[in-house]
């Protein structure tokens, strides 16, 4: 029996402690908004924080977050931080598909919370781990400055 603590509830896991975190995540708890992209670490849309830091679900096995905080993309507007960065992705219309944009949110989160106002190259190297197939990495990088309280086109 593994214990983990997310989105500030403890669970009792009774999976193989290499099981990754994703799955325990979407099938034993049905928490859906964390998704499957690639299972190779590589798409950015499973992230998580596991204690403040953006991590890849899909390929982190629960014995790796035992004793630490995850949260979740439904727990996210709990964070200050996390609530910002969500109105300022609605604000501006971030989202097309849609599909990537829980793991987007994540790691803008944790680059905020970092980084309060986040050059144009902190920016880059945050978000480079997070594909997106529609290509709205502007807008992405404008709620992210907007956030920042940033101009864009500034940094």
């Amino acid at each position: 029996m593994t214990k983990l603590n997310i989105n500030g509830t403890s669970r009792k896991i009774d999976l193989p402690a290499d099981t990754p975190l994703l799955w325990v995540l979407r099938d034993q708890l049905g928490l859906t908004g964390t998704k499957y992209g690639c299972g190779m670490a590589v798409c950015g849309a499973c992230t998580v924080h596991l204690d403040g830091n953006p991590t890849r679900a899909c390929v982190t096995p629960i014995s790796a977050a035992v004793g630490k905080k995850i949260v979740t993309i439904e727990a996210i507007e709990q964070d200050v931080t996390g609530k910002k960065v969500q109105d300022a992705w609605l604000s501006l219309g971030v989202p097309q598909c849609g599909y990537c944009q829980a793991g987007q949110i994540m790691s803008a989160t944790a680059l905020l919370k970092q980084h309060s106002q986040p050059s144009d190259t902190e920016i880059d190297k945050a978000m480079s781990g997070n594909l997106c197939r529609c290509g709205t990495y502007p807008r992405i990088r404008a709620a992210i400055k907007q956030v920042a309280d940033l101009p864009e086109g500034k940094s």
